[in-house]
């Protein structure tokens, strides 16, 4: 293993996703030199590699655009997985982002006496090619821009080694057609969860998906109204006119095993990250039967799988959409202000993009791609002022 000498620069940005891309064409734009490090071996990895293929943003266009760049009006209003990474090759063009690709950080620390971080990072080569060479940087400012949705996170559940189908995580899963005519449960009821067992049900699979909590189920319609009422109403108000509109739409699903809880979908959103379920025909799936809802799962013997309730039953395959966790705390040494140990903002929101000695995180505060545009624009302002 080679370790080379540390290349300077005036800011590090860790991530090449939207965020990340979005703060450096930010610190271009102003002509602050940085370097971005992203430990896959391309831009938005997450959009490019490990999402479904029927995944579309759940938001219109204006509020999924990256600073400097609209998204072009020929493309759909909800842009699909492909109209997305195109306008995010576009944008990496449009700025001259050049990421160093395959750099895994290892380390970032804060010198004191230097007022610089020093970062260390890993370079995997080639697929077969066991020569790894650890490079250092160093630069005044660091950006954390590594995403919400960093690394999977697969639960722990009695006997799941046990398990004699197929698992995987909701990053493995590209589309239901290897599982027609088999019977499949998806554990987890976000977004990925939901939409999941409806392409599944399409494909023909038996389905069936676990709802441990309450959630908030929206169209895509409603949340549109939610954001626009945005400028007008206090979020009690528009959560209870987005509750009337859900009740109205979708009814009581409580008979299938679905509660809403009592907060609101957009307060949810604003308190604690919770998105609502945005609806693209799931409900409609579950209510006819081809989607069957369960609650949570006790444990797993085999193909079977006994849930909370006693319930118990066989299935070919499981798809894991249980969401993310952050490596960010297992690399970034010395910070007890900015992040917390999940890689998420301590301080409160409007004020949790900046932290001391030169430290930010860009999109972390769980405000949507439009939110880490913003955080991208003041993490850029503040460099500049300070330079």
């Amino acid at each position: 293993m080679e370790e080379q000498q540390a290349e300077e620069t005036a800011a590090i940005i860790v991530g090449g996703g939207p965020s990340g891309l979005a703060t450096a064409a930010c610190l271009s734009h102003l002509s602050i030199p940085y370097i971005l490090l992203e430990r896959e071996d391309c831009i938005a990895s997450l959009w490019k590699k490990y999402t479904y293929d029927r995944v579309h943003l759940h938001l219109r266009k204006p509020y999924s655009e990256l600073p400097l760049m609209p998204i072009p009006k020929p493309y759909s209003a909800y842009l699909s997985r492909a109209e997305f990474t195109l306008y995010l090759n576009d944008y990496a063009s449009r700025f001259g982002i050049k990421p160093i690709f395959r750099q895994a950080v290892e380390a970032a620390e804060y010198d004191e006496v230097a007022g610089k971080w020093n970062v260390k990072a890993r370079y995997h080569g080639v697929v077969g090619n066991s020569d790894e060479v650890i490079k250092g940087y160093s630069s005044r400012f660091l950006v954390v821009a590594t995403g919400e949705s960093c690394d999977a996170f697969w639960p722990e559940i009695e006997g799941l080694q046990s398990f004699d189908g197929e698992v995987l995580h909701s990053t493995q899963y590209k589309n239901g057609e290897k599982f027609e005519g088999k019977s499949v449960l998806v554990v987890g009821s976000g977004n990925s969860g939901m939409e999941i067992s409806l392409d599944l049900a399409n494909y023909g699979a038996k389905t069936s998906i676990v709802v441990r909590s309450p959630i908030h189920i929206l169209s895509r319609t409603m949340t549109h109204v939610g954001l626009l009422l945005l400028k007008y109403l206090s979020l009690n108000q528009i959560d209870s006119i987005l509750i009337m509109m859900s009740k109205l739409v979708y009814g009581d699903l409580s008979t299938f095993g679905i509660q809403r809880p009592d907060e609101g979908p957009f307060l949810m959103k604003d308190k604690y990250g919770k998105y609502p379920v945005i609806d693209l025909g799931t409900c409609r799936k579950i209510k006819n039967g081809k989607i069957q809802v369960l609650p949570g799962v006790k444990s797993i013997r085999g193909k079977s799988v006994i849930f909370e309730n006693g319930t118990e039953y066989s299935f070919d395959a499981i798809v894991f959409a249980t969401g993310f966790k952050r490596s960010t705390k297992e690399w970034l040494k010395g910070d007890d202000y900015l992040l917390n140990d999940d890689g998420l903002p301590m301080p409160s929101y409007p004020n949790h993009w900046k932290g001391k000695n030169g430290l930010y995180c860009s999109g972390l505060a769980r405000k949507t791609i439009y939110g880490a545009g913003i955080d991208a624009q003041k993490i850029a302002t503040d460099i500049k002022a300070l330079l």
